[in-house]
């Protein structure tokens, strides 16, 4: 790679694209992430913008060691969510790019990526193993998620949250139920749990069960069970579904808030909320619906908007995570770093090793210019180098 700034230090550069999403403030690289980079002989351009959003101020990011000036020409570009058409083809062959990349949803950017010779790494591709935790921005956004879809149940809520005792007579603590006990839906259980409510939650999984009572929630069990693979829950058969549709209607009724969390990767979100179960809870409710971009839980919400259908508040939000920029960046660069560190020599060397599980199935373009084991019998195929 042949950038001016990367030659004159002699190692890797990260640049940090400024997000173009509307909504989106959060950033990848925060300035404590920034100095521990320069530790490892990592220097950092970063747009000019990039952090305003989030809180961070070009002061905060200069005394990091972060210079101002163009991610495009950095060896290693990091974002948040996905760059545009623009950013993609202003980078050069051969640079890394780690992001939120949406394989799944959007493969025609996956497609513009390989023909720009662009080494992609998904975020939400980093494989759920013990040694990638501190990679898995998944989890770490999802945390976020969860404890702002509890704020914003309570805040649409025409109730209190928590039981209080007054000399006007005793208000009772509202029931909070929260559908998949993923890391969204224990940290919704968890926040509703202190904010005062009754909480309970739902999840196909039975072996997430002790997880939603160790955060003090009680456990709905409909006698379900759809385990699949990678920690997330199998699609449902079709007698599956019409039997947890008839026992999640009769359940759903008793709960003042419902947060739905449930998402199966690159298909359409399960349908968990029906119109029948929206028109028969009480007037005042909630649905929080946090699988909006899928399609949604509720089979009423509207993604991104609050609507109200026979007297019960509809929440779709597309990205709560933007809404705590501030420690929502803190936690997602933290990730970007351990990857980072992960494709990186001590020396500030890119070494982008195939053998390695997270490298390999994060990857999703520019495959054929990882390193590959020398073996004839272990090269890719094109069509592995493709995938």
């Amino acid at each position: 790679m042949t950038d001016s700034v990367s030659e004159a230090a002699n190692t890797v550069t990260v640049g940090v694209l400024a997000e173009q999403s509307d909504g989106e403030r959060r950033v990848a690289l925060t300035p404590a992430m920034i100095s521990r980079l320069a530790r490892r002989n990592v220097a950092v351009v970063r747009a000019q913008d990039a952090g305003a959003t989030a809180g961070i101020s070009a002061d905060e990011f200069a005394a990091a060691g972060a210079t101002p000036g163009d991610p495009a020409t950095a060896d290693v570009v990091v974002c948040v969510g996905p760059p545009t058409a623009t950013d993609i083809d202003r980078l050069r062959p051969g640079t890394v790019l780690a992001g939120f990349l949406a394989p799944l949803s959007e493969p025609d950017r996956i497609e513009r990526l390989n023909k720009a010779g662009v080494i992609a790494f998904a975020m939400e591709l980093i494989p759920r193993i013990s040694r990638a935790q501190a990679m898995d921005a998944l989890s770490s956004q999802a945390n976020v998620a969860g404890y702002r879809a509890a704020l914003l149940a309570a805040q649409h809520l025409p109730r209190f949250f928590p039981m209080l005792t007054t000399a006007a007579g005793t208000v009772k603590p509202a029931k909070v139920l929260v559908l998949g006990a993923g890391v969204a839906g224990l940290q919704a259980l968890a926040t509703a749990k202190r904010l005062g409510a009754q909480a309970t939650g739902y999840d196909v999984r039975p072996e997430v069960a002790d997880q939603v009572r160790s955060v003090g929630a009680q456990w709905l069990d409909l006698g379900i069970e759809a385990v699949g693979d990678g920690g997330y829950a199998r699609t449902l058969t079709d007698d599956e579904r019409a039997e947890q549709t008839r026992l999640l209607n009769k359940a759903i009724t008793g709960f003042d808030a419902v947060i739905t969390t449930a998402l199966v990767p690159g298909k359409r979100a399960p349908v968990l909320v029906t119109a029948d179960a929206v028109r028969e809870m009480p007037a005042g409710s909630v649905v929080v619906d946090l699988a909006g971009e899928s399609g949604g839980n509720c089979e009423l919400t509207t993604p991104g908007e609050v609507t109200t259908v026979d007297g019960v508040t509809i929440c779709s939000p597309l990205n709560l995570p933007a809404e705590m920029p501030g420690h929502a960046s803190e936690l997602y660069a933290r990730n970007i770093v351990e990857l980072l560190e992960l494709i990186t020599d001590p020396a500030g060397q890119l070494t982008l090793d195939a053998a390695d599980d997270i490298i390999a199935t994060a990857c999703v373009a520019g495959r054929d210019q990882l390193t590959w084991p020398a073996t004839d019998d272990q090269a890719p195929t094109e069509q592995e180098a493709r995938r």
